[in-house]
């Protein structure tokens, strides 16, 4: 059983800064990738950021958002500058990992946390 405990979402004023946190934990073996996606209300969940061997980043957030993870916690960082209200949306964390050496790779979903940014 695997679950991902996301914090550090609410209220931001535009060029703002929020950091958002996801900690795995359960039965991990290895975690293969780490990310974040957000949805924004009548839109569809897209992609923010994700660590893999490499770190790839939406074009909207370039610059702005930085993915950071701890891999001794089996957590991810997102830090979030420079914020605009284009930014509100629910912020989930997704990860594909695998429980034992010979296992398949499985994808969890987080929750989600809640980012507004407003004046």
């Amino acid at each position: 059983q695997v679950q991902l405990v996301e914090s550090g979402g609410g209220e931001a004023q535009p060029g703002g800064s929020l950091r958002l946190s996801c900690a795995a934990s359960g039965t991990i073996f290895r975690i293969n990738a780490m990310g974040w996606y957000r949805q924004a209300p009548g839109k569809q969940r897209e992609l923010v950021a994700v660590s893999r061997d490499i770190t790839t980043y939406a074009d909207s957030v370039k610059g702005r958002f930085t993915i950071s993870r701890d891999n001794a916690k089996n957590t991810i960082y997102l830090q979030m500058n420079s914020l605009k209200p284009e930014d509100t949306a629910v912020y989930y964390c997704n990860t594909d990992l695998q429980s034992a050496k010979f296992r398949p790779s499985l994808n969890y979903w987080g929750q989600g946390t809640q980012v507004t940014v407003s004046s």
